[in-house]
């Protein structure tokens, strides 16, 4: 039995005075209207209508039924009439997550041009160097780097992709000198980035001559943050390889020089995962969009911007 569709006829049967009245308004038989008013009496073992070949009317359980029936009813409207506006209106709070240094550097700045086009919508960032469960820990996009997707369930998005280059401050290069090769930076105090997808040992680069591999020394070193690898750097403590995003404003500041600008290292792919493409929410749905609006050319920019700062 349907209760709730039984609750609206009812309620339709006494607002036009009888079941054929309410029967017409439904679009439906005059057979139906009386059977639903039935069930809901059997289902209650309460009679809600007294019924003449003439009229019908309340009993006093069917008045007292009659007003929890357009509460309920009331509430149920509003819920479909909010979750049909979610769909269409972006509003409300969108739970985010990103990894740390690549939220600093290009979400957070992506938050306020959002909020400026969708001022309704209230954005939650955590930014963290774990992949979060989305449906346990309840968040509603995640942001995150790696060379490849695991197969998961969720709907993601490629956004663009970053890479790491080394990088070092003029004070540690004026007393240890300018690796020139890959192979120099063996002799080199390097700096580890501890992440789960890059071993911490060795610095594996695509250049010139293709791929190439170089075993490090015992790390003095170690962090799990590149904004602080950056730091780390500057500050003359080693040679960093360091995503772009996070090296970008010390090679401004003139605080790092970028070395061996023919190679790279530790390419990744970013991506906007959420949980499904069905019914999707419109907050997250137009974040998502402006995102794959705005940060390929975004990532593009700094990628020109670095060329610049290019050391031989």
């Amino acid at each position: 039995m349907d209760t709730l569709q039984n609750m609206r006829v009812f309620v339709r049967v006494v607002e036009a005075g009888s079941f054929t009245g309410a029967a017409q308004h439904l679009n439906t038989t005059t057979a139906y209207a009386s059977r639903a008013v039935s069930d809901l009496e059997a289902h209650l073992r309460t009679r809600l209508l007294n019924r003449t070949t003439r009229r019908i009317a309340l009993t006093e359980a069917g008045e007292r039924y009659l007003q929890r029936c357009e509460q309920i009813l009331a509430y149920v409207d509003q819920a479909e009439a909010e979750a049909s506006d979610a769909h269409a209106r972006p509003s409300g709070k969108l739970k985010v997550h990103a990894m740390t240094s690549f939220g600093q550097h290009y979400v957070v700045p992506a938050v306020g041009r959002y909020q400026e086009r969708y001022p309704d919508v209230h954005i939650e960032l955590t930014l963290a160097q774990r992949m979060p469960d989305l449906l346990d820990e309840g968040f509603d996009v995640s942001l995150t780097l790696a060379t490849g997707l695991p197969d998961s369930g969720l709907v993601s998005q490629r956004l663009g992709s970053a890479f790491s280059i080394v990088c070092a401050s003029p004070a540690y290069l004026e007393r240890h000198g300018v690796p020139q090769t890959p192979s120099d930076l063996a002799r080199h105090t390097c700096l580890q980035l501890v992440a789960p997808v890059f071993p911490p040992d060795k610095w594996t680069f695509d250049g010139p001559n293709g791929e190439e591999t170089v075993a490090l020394g015992a790390a003095t070193f170690q962090v799990n943050v590149a904004e602080a690898m950056a730091v780390a750097a500057c500050k003359g403590m080693g040679v960093g390889l360091i995503p772009i995003y996070s090296a970008i404003s010390g090679l401004r500041s003139g605080e790092l020089v970028w070395l061996l600008p023919e190679y790279t290292s530790q390419e990744m792919n970013l991506y906007a995962l959420y949980p499904s493409r069905q019914y999707l929410d419109a907050k997250i749905r137009t974040w998502v969009e402006f995102l794959r609006d705005e940060l390929p050319a975004t990532l593009a920019a700094d990628q020109v911007e670095l060329r610049q700062f290019a050391r031989s």
